[in-house]
């Protein structure tokens, strides 16, 4: 029995080395985001810092992972077997739900999901407990003080860092302006004197204060002269930047360093529990039943252990400092998600990410409103002055970032000072909630949400939001049936979700490698709207238009053999699956068609007027492909769906045939698009012609069914949908290559006709 207890505290250990990497993944967007948006420094140079930073402060942690041991549960009514049951179904959950959230590139809390599944596994035994006996309740094993604070902070946090993070900016946009290097005489030494100071204040209240050096007469003595420690650090560190502003050197690069730092170590030293606090609870418990409670057995020894704090061995935390370096060093999926926070944060518009939603559209129309009421009310020299400090043509921005280092530094000091604030109050803020809100503020009141923008960006923000109270109801529920499953299945169960598990990650790896397709693609758009070079410009607009025909005619000619077939064979799965396609096909039309118009805004009149028409024209041939699909696939499905009578034999057979040619049409098109060959056009057009007048023929022989009233109506009316919306099939296909070829080619006037 022993050794099966020995196995699941070394799975522990492994999953732990797991869950380093993936929540490094997810919280590495704290700490980076401003200072890889605002490009301060080289990429390396910045992930050098914040790997000092996560190193420095997961090394100095004292390993108090008291939420782990006795915060959500109360560990002297769980017998050992018990405990180990919840602490191996919070692993594997946890793992998993993380995974996820960094593949799909959305921070979500480790905070929040540790909590909730500690809750979830421990409100499964406590269910289990009290209903097989008397001697329980549930208030007695579950301590749910500590999940209620968690969402009330939740709530405060994001609103606070949210209007707190416009308010500053606003302040700090007036001081510097968007050309900030025009207005750096002295200000810039009291700026830089308070961020400076509100970093080392930071770092001495959230980031430093449980560390091992840290005693309790150190802390003591810092708490008693925190005033003077306060003064003279901004006394100091305002003479030191000035000094520095005199000698040429950038102060908003400093100051983004420094936070850097301060957050990572912060970071580091105080969401270790969240990723190592339960195996190491787990390894604790298997220590105290080694040592008292092998006589009384798993299930009679209880974990009153547990309720002591934790001393965490320093080489278990040089150990995690390592592993959180290395994750932060080479996950794919850190970067995805510092993409997404990033790209709804930059200050140019570009390919938006998300979509556009009811709730978002409210918020837009209510913000133009309230707007449109505040710009009448005030007098028209205030209007006038402020919008000096807001000229955006002024914007003085390093090479490739997405915003400036003003609202870099203002991210990161107000993001510490936030936390600082929250730890004072005893509130259990988290790093994602207060530094993601305070982005998405300062990025609001520098007006990079324009009309055009501002509904993806909100939806954006929204589905993070979201994602982090998915991360609660998912982390709970989850984490209640696994927990379930490990106590009633045993060996047999563990060994099975241990499977699952491992084929979750392993698939939600090859899911964002699919993802990298799409990047790939933003990528693209986002070096077109950085560029000046008109040439290089319309060279990338034509790779990228290339790619998105491609896509659209590959989509094409797979949901049209899909729906044919499927509707004469009755398979009502494929014709949904088809509707389901449009659908989601018709959303990205509409993202590709926004791409263009910024795109196209990048050339000059003389390209523009050349090549805009054939360009807009592509668009409009694809956006019909797509609906012709979908107009041929919606009668489809509401006959199959209504078991009404099939094709007769003659119908599918005609049509059978002329459907093949027309998905080797699309294949032939497709191939010609991405290959850029248009040698061969005048041959793809003559058999559209040819198939065109096969199809017209079908038409001519189904109506004069109809007028010889033989077969049924219903039939026919449908037949004769599906042979009009393949001729439009055939013929948008041929317009699409025609209009496409004009677009690509140097020389319009040198094209055959």
């Amino acid at each position: 029995m022993e050794t099966i207890y020995l196995c699941i505290v070394i799975f522990l250990g492994i999953l732990a080395v797991f869950d380093l990497m993936v929540g490094v993944s997810n919280d590495a967007v704290n700490f980076l985001n401003s200072s890889v948006g605002s490009k301060a420094a080289s990429f390396r140079t910045m992930l050098i810092i914040a790997c000092i930073g996560v190193f420095v402060g997961a090394s100095l942690s004292n390993g108090m992972m008291d939420i782990a041991r006795h915060g959500i549960y109360q560990p002297q009514y769980f017998f050992f077997d018990e405990l180990m049951c919840i602490l191996l179904a919070v692993m594997l959950t946890d793992v998993v739900l993380l995974d996820v959230f960094n593949t799909m590139g959305l921070p979500t809390s480790t905070t929040v999901s540790m909590v909730f599944e500690l809750l979830g596994g421990t409100f499964a035994l406590a269910m289990v407990k009290t209903l097989g006996s008397d001697d329980y309740t549930m208030g007695q094993l579950i301590n749910t003080d500590k999940a209620l604070t968690v969402i009330m902070a939740i709530f405060v946090s994001v609103a606070i860092a949210f209007f707190f993070g416009m308010v500053v900016q606003w302040l700090a946009r007036i001081i510097f302006t968007f050309n900030y290097k025009k207005h750096l005489k002295y200000s810039i030494a009291l700026f830089g004197g308070v961020a400076a100071t509100s970093i080392i204040y930071f770092m001495l209240i959230k980031g430093l204060k449980d560390s091992s050096f840290m005693t309790a007469d150190v802390n003591n003595w810092i708490h008693a002269h925190t005033g003077y420690i306060v003064l003279g650090c901004f006394v100091f560190f305002t003479i030191l930047m000035q000094v520095l502003h005199w000698c040429k050197i950038n102060v908003f690069k400093i100051v983004v360093m420094m936070g850097t730092f301060a957050l990572a170590l912060a970071f580091a030293g105080n969401d270790l529990v969240n990723f190592i606090g339960v195996p190491l609870a787990g390894y604790d418990a298997y220590l105290d039943y080694m040592a008292n409670g092998q006589a009384a057995g798993p299930d009679g020894w209880l974990m009153t252990s547990l309720l002591g704090s934790a001393k965490t061995p320093w080489y278990f935390l040089i150990l995690a400092g390592a592993v959180m370096v290395y994750a932060l060093c080479t996950s794919k999926k850190a970067h995805n998600v510092i993409k997404t926070e990033v790209s709804l944060a930059r200050q140019d518009e570009g390919e938006e990410g998300f979509g556009s939603t009811p709730i978002a559209r409210r918020i837009v129309r209510f913000s133009l409103n309230l707007a449109n009421t505040l710009n009448r009310i005030t007098p028209e020299r205030t209007k006038a002055w402020i919008s000096t400090r807001f000229r955006k043509e002024e914007l003085t921005l390093e090479e490739g970032a997405a915003f400036d280092l003003v609202r870099a530094s203002v991210n990161l000091v107000l993001s510490g000072l936030l936390i600082a604030l929250g730890t004072s109050l005893k509130l259990p803020l988290s790093t994602t909630y207060v530094t993601f809100m305070v982005s998405m503020g300062t990025s609001l009141t520098d007006r990079a949400w324009g009309r055009d923008s501002a509904v993806f960006r909100i939806t954006g923000v929204l589905s993070v939001i979201g994602g982090w109270f998915i991360t609660a109801g998912a982390a709970f529920t989850i984490c209640f049936f696994v927990t379930l499953i490990i106590h009633y299945g045993g060996s047999i169960a563990i060994v099975a979700l241990i499977a699952v598990a491992v084929y979750s990650l392993i698939h939600s790896q090859m899911m964002f490698k699919k993802r990298k397709q799409k990047e790939k693609i933003l990528d693209t758009v986002k070096q077109i709207m950085q560029s000046e070079d008109n040439e290089e410009v319309l060279t990338l607009l034509r790779q990228h238009t290339r790619e998105e025909l491609t896509k659209v005619l590959s989509f094409t000619q797979e949901n049209y053999e899909r729906t044919v077939t499927s509707f004469l064979h009755e398979n009502l799965r494929g014709l949904r699956r088809s509707m389901g396609s449009v659908k989601f096909e018709k959303q990205l039309i509409k993202q590709m068609k926004r791409t263009g118009t910024l795109a196209m805004s990048r050339l000059d009149n003389k390209t523009v007027l050349d090549k805009g028409l054939y360009y807009f024209q592509g668009n409009d041939f694809a956006s019909e492909l797509v609906y012709s699909i979908g107009r041929l696939c919606e009668p489809c499905l509401e006959h199959i769906d209504n078991n009404f009578k099939p094709l007769d034999a003659i119908q599918k057979g005609e049509f059978g045939d002329v459907s093949e040619d027309i998905t080797s049409l699309l294949q032939t098109s497709r191939q010609t698009v991405e290959d850029n060959n248009y040698e061969h056009l005048g041959d793809i057009v003559r058999k559209a012609n040819d198939l065109n007048g096969q199809l017209s023929h079908l038409k001519r022989e189904e109506l004069q069914r109809i007028q010889g009233q033989s077969g049924s109506i219903k039939v026919s009316m449908v037949y004769l949908t599906m042979i009009q919306e393949a001729q439009n099939v055939v013929t948008y296909t041929t317009n699409l290559l025609k209009v496409s070829r004009k677009f690509q080619a140097e020389d319009n006037n040198e094209m055959p006709r």
